[in-house]
């Protein structure tokens, strides 16, 4: 497909309008950093207005996430978000891990969410458990970025065992938890394996339909358990930039029926659509923002921007 400069141009020029009218401040500073040239400075105090006293984060970092008791899934994005600003350092990562290594369970890593977000407003498909179990989805989050971080802290040993035993024994895989695995493996010291779990990851996807490879047959993808109407993982999803270990899953002609149905669904206004359940309009009004931004950095990593 040829896309000319005035097309790409004019979706970043839409997506800019939206983001500068409904985006937060951290959205919008994210975008300075990504698009505009602007240093991390921006977007680590902006972040900073989501960190609790005790080294989480929480209050709305993750739109999904809500109140004020830092979640472990909250974690993870502020690593993302660190990484992001060019802050993934020892002075930042250090008290994330910290806080971590506190609600790490004995199997190594830590729960996707925490009893404390019961007195909270959150959505149906976070169900609360009084003593949950450690979770590939958070933890494998939380490892990609800190693993690269190159610093050395006393939690990440036993949660990359954790993680390792997880993705070598997963079955019934999850489009979600594959994507945390993906992060986690993306990072992993060990290439080799690495390299080799996700091939096997990929053959289970494709193998199980947990992909839409064309957007105009979408009969032909399985939607999971819980998911919204409409809710299909597409390539780009596993395989955000071309150095993804997904990006070796999909043909040029899958992946490029992907990013093209990815750059046509931005909508009027300039952002791009949640396709997840919506639950709350105050948390759909805080994503698409977030999805704007993920959306244009995945198009700019092909070549699309």
């Amino acid at each position: 497909m040829n896309h000319n400069a005035s097309d790409a141009a004019s979706a970043l020029d839409r997506a800019a309008t939206f983001l500068w009218t409904s985006g937060r401040v951290l959205e919008q500073r994210r975008f300075e950093v990504a698009f505009r040239g602007a240093d991390g400075t921006g977007l680590l105090a902006a972040l900073a207005a989501y960190r609790t006293s005790d080294g989480g984060y929480a209050y709305g970092l993750e739109p999904d996430v809500r109140g004020p008791a830092p979640q472990p899934l909250a974690a993870a994005t502020a690593l993302n978000l660190l990484e992001e600003a060019g802050y993934l350092r020892e002075d930042t990562v250090r008290p994330i891990l910290d806080w971590v290594a506190t609600v790490s369970t004995a199997e190594g890593g830590v729960p996707a969410i925490l009893p404390t977000l019961a007195d909270y407003p959150r959505p149906p498909w976070l169900p609360i458990e009084q003593d949950p179990a450690a979770d590939l989805l958070s933890t494998g989050q939380i490892l990609g970025p800190a693993l690269r971080s190159g610093i050395e802290h006393p939690w990440l040993k036993g949660a990359v065992e954790f993680a390792r035993r997880q993705i070598e024994t997963m079955q019934d895989v999850h489009p979600y938890g594959v994507e945390a695995a993906l992060i986690f493996l993306q990072a992993a010291p060990e290439r080799a394996w690495a390299a080799d779990q996700a091939a096997r990851l990929g053959e289970q996807v494709r193998e199980r339909r947990l992909v839409l490879l064309d957007p105009a047959h979408p009969e032909e993808a399985a939607v999971a358990p819980g998911y919204a109407p409409g809710e299909y993982h597409l390539p780009h999803a596993y395989a955000p930039t071309p150095a993804s270990l997904a990006r070796a899953w999909f043909s040029d002609e899958e992946l490029n029926r992907g990013l093209d149905q990815l750059a046509a669904s931005q909508d009027p206004d300039g952002g791009w659509p949640i396709n997840w359940a919506k639950w709350s309009a105050t948390t759909e009004f805080e994503a698409r923002p977030m999805v704007t931004v993920n959306a244009l950095r995945t198009l700019r990593a092909y070549e699309r921007l």
